[in-house]
C-alpha cells in the first residue's frame, strides 16, 4: 500500500506554483481559494482566541504569524491496506507550524493522538475542522500551555479515507521564542530563540527526532 499525497501552497495567492495544480475537476482551483480564504477568517479567530485564554496581547500569535505567512495544503488519499496491523498511513510525529488545519474524511476515521504512551482515536464530527497546535505554538508558550500532540495516520484493511490538511507556517524571517510574559521563576524560559523553524523541522523529522528538541535551551 502506498499512500498518495499532493502538496501545495496555497497561500499567499502569488506563491501558487500553478502548473502542479489539477485541471481537472475544473472546479477544483476555485473551491480551494474559496476553501482558504474562509480559513484565513477561522484561523485568525483561532489565534486570537489562543491569546485571550492566556491573557496575552489579543494580536501576538498573528504577530508572530508574520505578513510573509504561509498556507501549504496536504491532500492526503489512503488506500484499503491488507495489512493494517503492520502499515501506517502517516508514521508519529508533530506538527512544525503555529496551527494546523484538518478536514477529515467523512466517514473513515485514521488520525490518533499520543497521550501517556496510549493511542486515542480522533472521532469523525459531521461538519467540522480538526484545528491542531503545531511546536511553534508550543514553543511561544513556554512548557507547552499549548501542547503540539504527537500524532499519526493508521490504515484500513477494506475502505479508503482521503483528508486535507491545511498547515499554517509563520513567516521563516520572524523569531521564535517564548513570550516574555509567560517566563517567571516557577517558569523559567525553556526554548531559545529560532528562526526558520521548517527547515529545523525536515532536517529532525528526517533523523527520526522531535524537531522541538532543537529549539530546548
Amino acid at each position: 500500500m502506498v499512500a498518495l499525497r499532493l502538496y501545495l501552497t496555497v497561500y499567499p495567492p502569488h506563491q501558487r506554483n500553478l502548473k502542479f495544480w489539477p485541471e481537472n475537476p475544473k472546479s477544483f482551483r476555485g473551491i480551494i481559494d474559496q476553501y482558504i480564504s474562509n480559513l484565513q477568517v477561522i484561523t485568525e479567530t483561532v489565534l486570537k482566541g489562543m491569546a485571550r485564554s492566556l491573557n496575552l496581547e489579543e494580536d501576538c500569535f498573528l504577530d508572530k504569524y508574520g505578513e510573509q505567512r504561509k498556507m501549504d495544503g496536504r491532500f492526503n488519499f489512503y488506500p484499503p491496506c491488507s495489512r493494517p496491523d503492520r502499515v501506517l498511513g502517516t508514521k508519529p510525529h508533530a506538527d512544525g507550524t503555529i496551527i494546523t488545519l484538518l478536514l477529515q474524511d467523512k466517514e473513515m476515521e485514521g488520525l490518533q493522538f499520543l497521550k501517556d504512551d496510549q493511542w486515542f482515536r480522533a472521532p469523525i464530527v459531521p461538519e467540522a475542522l480538526l484545528i491542531n497546535v503545531g511546536d511553534q505554538a508550543e514553543i511561544l508558550t513556554n512548557y507547552g500551555l499549548f501542547k503540539s500532540p504527537v500524532h499519526k495516520v493508521v490504515t484500513n484493511a477494506e475502505k479508503e479515507r482521503v483528508s486535507l490538511a491545511v498547515f499554517c507556517v509563520p513567516d521563516g524571517e520572524k523569531e521564535i521564542e517564548p513570550f516574555e510574559s509567560l517566563i517567571n521563576e516557577s517558569r523559567p524560559k525553556l526554548h531559545k530563540k529560532v528562526k526558520n523553524y521548517v527547515a529545523i523541522y525536515f532536517e529532525y523529522y528526517q533523523q527520526g527526532r522531535r524537531p522541538i528538541e532543537a529549539a530546548l535551551l
